[in-house]
């Protein structure tokens, strides 16, 4: 008798993924605190595991994964699956980049609007019984350009918003963007370093691999505006940490605003606690509604990949 699908969800999952799963057919066990050496000792029962960003299947978890055939990831990076060892062992891994898109990007869009606007030190500053008007003016989108790294799900969704602001934009990415895409933004595709001197807002869209780790350090900060603004709801580890403390303290930066941390939590608040940065600890997909979304993807990703 040929033996059943059992699927292992190491973090926590929507509810109605895993019941998607299990109206399938599958066994699905839920360990959403599931320490790395227990996941160790129990991954050889499972055929799947479904993954956010706080489980890391290294490579001993996919040698110690005799059954395992799909590594599923309910979000968008995968910088947390050693992906060259998965495709060796030919387990295939699958995420769900469109879920959080909208999420992500409206997030982005109120973090570019809290540095322009100080909205973070108005509120902490009017509940210490302070009146600091005089000292709040800042500056409005309309009119500014923002200059987008990366254009995926994410930040094309964050150029169609920002277009209702009454920005210019500007993208840079490997690859040309679609022409009819580019009009329909009315966006320009120009060079890293064309796009860094001209934006008064940068943001970055970009996944973690080995050629975009850092890959906005001392050289390209130097490259920006004087006083302009960087947003990261990307991953932390795309912006090399040094560098943006020392842009964000010489003034050379404006501001910064961060969702992503090389280290999460942060173990050094050195640039989180200058008084030009707004910080979130890593929210950009924590709606409801991407949060449901990511996780019945991922199970209908599963179940089509196992079929």
């Amino acid at each position: 008798m040929r033996p059943k699908t059992r699927i292992l969800v190491c973090d926590s999952l929507h509810k109605e993924g895993i019941e998607k799963l299990e109206q399938t057919g599958y066994e699905v066990d839920v360990k959403p605190t599931i320490s790395h050496e227990d996941l160790r000792n129990v991954v050889s029962g499972y055929d799947a595991l479904i993954v956010r960003s706080r489980t890391k299947v290294t490579r001993e978890i996919i040698e110690a994964g005799k059954r395992l055939k799909i590594v599923g990831r309910a979000g968008v990076g995968l910088d947390n699956i050693d992906i060259e060892i998965a495709k060796k062992r030919g387990v295939k891994v699958l995420n769900t980049p469109e879920a959080p898109a909208e999420a992500v990007a409206e997030l982005t869009i109120g973090l570019m609007v809290s540095l322009a606007r100080k909205i973070p030190l108005a509120d902490r500053t009017m509940k210490d019984g302070e009146w600091i008007k005089r000292d709040l003016r800042g500056w409005e989108l309309s009119g500014k350009t923002l200059g987008l790294i990366g254009l995926g799900n994410v930040g094309e969704r964050v150029a169609r918003i920002a277009k209702a602001f009454g920005v210019k934009i500007l993208i840079t990415k490997r690859t040309p963007p679609n022409p009819g895409l580019l009009r329909e933004l009315q966006g320009e595709f120009v060079s890293l370093s064309e796009l860094l001197q001209r934006s008064d807002v940068v943001t970055l869209h970009v996944p973690l691999t080995p050629q975009t780790h850092r890959m906005i350090g001392t050289k390209e900060l130097q490259l920006m505006k004087d006083g302009a603004f960087l947003v990261n709801t990307s991953r932390g580890g795309i912006i090399d940490g040094k560098a943006l403390l020392n842009a964000l303290r010489s003034g050379r930066l404006g501001g910064a605003a961060l969702d992503v941390y090389e280290m999460e939590p942060p173990t050094d608040s050195s640039v989180i606690e200058l008084p030009n940065v707004v910080c979130t600890p890593h929210i950009g997909a924590q709606t409801q509604e991407a949060q449901r979304a990511a996780a019945i993807l991922i199970a209908e990703k599963i179940i089509k990949s196992f079929k």
